[in-house]
């Protein structure tokens, strides 16, 4: 219940209309609980009697009362709606606003799946919870209460069948409830499963078709599917229960009623009426009994639906700025002291260690390593993307957890290895750099990262469609997109984490002299490629997340092994440095 209650915070300006809808429930169940009042007086004065106009009248009463419970019915279905679908907005926004704020090592304990169906599933279960379950919530309560009353009011002797039904039918429905309760929470995570697969098979749908993978997919598809089917299949098979349950109480309460009743009426202690009455009470309090029931399993399935989503909206950012942030960057100097990092505080190994680097603000540098050395991991460190388990790492002289977040990733511009387009035109995802950036300034960006070479052969040019995820263009194309749009931020630090791999070389060379021309910006590019850093004022090596060698190309040449490896393989096949190292020794 204090995850519901923490969701109910989000009601806002919905407060007033489920006050509203419950209001009108009230009113409702009260204008149903009057009828079989004048029934029992319209058989027993007006038909017992043969007076047709006391008939009529207490026929125009039943007739009034139908339709104001009608009317505040209606109302009620208006103002619930808006409630429930309202606060299901509210709490979407909430969620999603929330995952914006989460770090890398936050977004790591949560699948992107399972945060879908937070956003999306759970929502609805919290919102058919309100919409189908705020109407017998108040009126249940009401009507077994009144009904009761108006039952021992008419004949106390029939209402003692109440107190032998209903303990039985509300201990078979505790039972059944209970039973159910946990079945919700692997239902949702079922569902968690088969959305996996659904993402994992739409994003990657080129590589399935292109390895002939169908079949495998359909394969992992349909074991999921008939994981959710069985789980499905598995607690509505005992939530079910309880109708079969309540009609086994209810006829079983009407035949004694008659029983009983008959007995009376023959003995001259109970109107015909009176029974007809009574029994209207009698269906309305077992109604309230079954409509209980039916809330109970309504919020036993919400209660896991708001448990997964508080999950969500508690998770507390493990990044955040400081309570007096500095809030500007001086430069774009980078200094590692004695930093050390691993993903995860249990860990045994640590991704990066030891690691002492100080680039000067304007230096280009350039990193190489192994995959798996941490070159990825190392840079996103300077823009805090994650924090250094040790050390300190300092960006223009000042400790990173120093600085505002948002100042601090704004003077610092990353391509990152995966390339990420949105859907949209080209200008609109360029503009991702610099929201103010004119047409200009835009194709100044896409020529320094020769992007504007298939942008002007596009009937559009930057008002082309790149479709979802930039499918409408190529990798290398891709990449020189994302690369236009961190030219066009004009930051202090300019990143490029293996950013040139799909673009041919003679033009990875016309990006880089590109580059050259860009006076005071600090540039790392983390390559695969000797030549992509060859040229740059520091190369650092990396290997098993330590720092190997740093060095000019020329110093790294004469000294380190694992350089000279790497010149030779790919600049002159291995004939002059290929065999100093014992690696190459061996094989």
């Amino acid at each position: 219940m204090r995850d519901l209650k923490c969701l109910f915070r989000y009601l806002g300006p919905y407060r007033r209309d489920m006050f509203m809808g419950a209001l009108l429930v009230l009113i409702e169940t009260v204008f149903e609980l009057v009828i079989p009042v004048f029934m029992a007086d319209l058989i027993d004065v007006g038909v017992a009697n043969g007076d047709v106009p006391y008939i009529l009248y207490k026929g125009v009463q039943m007739a009034v009362c139908a339709g104001l419970a009608l009317i505040t019915g209606l109302l009620y279905a208006r103002f619930a709606a808006r409630a429930a679908y309202g606060w299901g907005a509210r709490v979407r926004e909430a969620e999603f606003e929330r995952v914006q704020s989460y770090a890398f090592s936050n977004l790591d304990r949560f699948e992107t799946s399972s945060l879908v169906t937070r956003m999306t599933t759970d929502v609805t279960v919290l919102q058919n919870a309100v919409n189908g379950g705020l109407r017998p919530l108040v009126r249940s309560p009401v009507m077994l209460a009144m009904g009761l009353g108006l039952s021992f009011r008419m004949n106390p002797q029939l209402a003692l069948v109440f107190v032998v039904c209903a303990p039985v039918l509300g201990v078979i429905l505790f039972l059944v409830v209970r039973k159910v309760a946990p079945m919700y929470s692997r239902l949702q995570k079922a569902m968690d499963g088969l959305n996996n697969v659904v993402q994992e098979n739409l994003t990657a749908i080129r590589a399935v078709k292109a390895f002939v993978r169908g079949e495998y997919e359909e394969d992992k598809f349909r074991e999921v599917n008939g994981e959710l089917l069985s789980t499905s299949q598995r607690t509505f098979h005992f939530a079910v229960l309880n109708l079969p349950a309540f009609q086994l109480v209810m006829y079983t309460s009407i035949v004694l009623i008659f029983w009983l009743g008959g007995q009376m009426i023959l003995q001259g202690e109970l109107l015909v009426g009176e029974l007809t009455g009574f029994l209207s009470y009698v269906l309305q309090v077992m109604n309230s009994l079954m409509m209980i029931s039916n809330v109970f399993l309504l919020l036993t399935r919400s209660l896991a639906s708001a448990h997964r989503i508080v999950e969500v909206l508690e998770e507390e950012p493990t990044l955040a700025s400081p309570a007096d942030p500095v809030t500007e960057v001086a430069d774009g100097s980078v200094d590692f002291e004695g930093v050390s990092f691993k993903y995860h505080a249990g860990a045994k190994e640590y991704a990066l260690a030891d690691v002492e680097l100080h680039i000067k603000a304007g230096q280009t540098v350039g990193i190489l390593g192994g995959t798996g050395s941490a070159k990825t991991t190392l840079v996103q460190l300077i823009p805090r993307l994650y924090d250094a388990s040790e050390g300190v790492v300092k960006v223009g002289g000042v400790d990173v957890r120093d600085y505002d977040l948002t100042v601090l990733r704004d003077a610092v511009s990353i391509v990152l290895q995966k390339n990420e387009l949105f859907s949209g035109t080209v200008r609109e995802n360029l503009q991702w750099g610099s929201q103010e950036a004119n047409d200009e300034e835009i194709w100044a960006a896409c020529r320094a990262a020769c992007a504007d070479e298939f942008l002007e052969r596009m009937p559009k040019g930057l008002d082309t469609d790149l479709g979802q995820g930039g499918v409408n263009v190529s990798g290398g194309q891709k990449q020189r997109l994302c690369i236009a749009r961190a030219l066009l931020k004009k930051p202090k630090i300019l990143i490029f984490d293996d950013s040139t791999s799909a673009v041919d070389t003679a033009t990875e060379a016309k990006i880089r002299t590109a580059l050259a021309s860009l006076t005071g910006v600090t540039k790392i590019i983390i390559a695969q490629r000797i030549t992509s850093v060859m040229n740059t004022d520091l190369i650092v090596i990396l290997e098993d997340g330590r720092i190997h060698a740093a060095g000019t190309h020329s110093q790294l040449l004469d000294s380190d092994p694992i350089y000279q490896e790497i010149y030779a393989s790919q600049m002159k096949g291995g004939e002059e440095y290929g065999c100093q190292t014992a690696q190459c020794q061996k094989a």
